[in-house]
């Protein structure tokens, strides 16, 4: 009877991997959908809005450090930031301890636009995060995290071979 048990619980442990799988496919579909929408309305391409947002967030980057994060060919970067600057979302600036080096650095006074536009996704997050305890909120958190870091090292597993 142990066996049976043990084999009845490796197929509901399957079945949760899967569903957690497809939830975070479903997760991943429905985000990109927001971003192509929040990037139509502030007239940026979805890489465009990957790109400021790894500025806002690790800024301020050389370009081709930004061309790393991002997974783009430098010169593909370059027209990117073409588009950033244009819009008034980024600027290029020299580095200040080396001259030569160029660092892009997001412009913050256009932020309030992409807060509003995300404002709505934004204040759903919160309920459903009022839903939890802290300690299931540090769970979450955690695999998150952890879920992000399998996807770099995919991501740069592809990229090496």
């Amino acid at each position: 009877m142990v066996a049976k048990s043990d084999a009845g619980q490796a197929r509901r442990r399957r079945r949760l991997t899967t569903a957690v799988k497809e939830s975070l496919r479903d997760l991943r579909v429905q985000l990109a959908l927001l971003n192509h929408r929040v990037g139509a309305r502030v007239d940026l391409k979805d890489v465009d809005l990957d790109c400021l947002d790894l500025v806002n967030r690790h800024g301020p980057l050389s370009p081709s450090a930004l061309a790393q994060q991002a997974g783009l060919h430098p010169a593909t970067m370059t027209g990117i930031l073409d588009r950033l600057e244009r819009g008034g979302w980024v600027v290029r600036e020299r580095d200040r301890a080396d001259r030569r080096a160029v660092v892009v650095r997001p412009l913050r006074e256009r932020n309030g636009e992409l807060l509003r536009q995300y404002a709505g996704m934004n204040n759903l997050m919160d309920d459903i995060c009022a839903g939890y305890d802290e300690a299931e909120l540090e769970l979450l958190a955690g695999f998150l995290r952890r879920v992000a870091d399998a996807g770099r090292d995919a991501t740069d597993d592809l990229a090496a071979g």
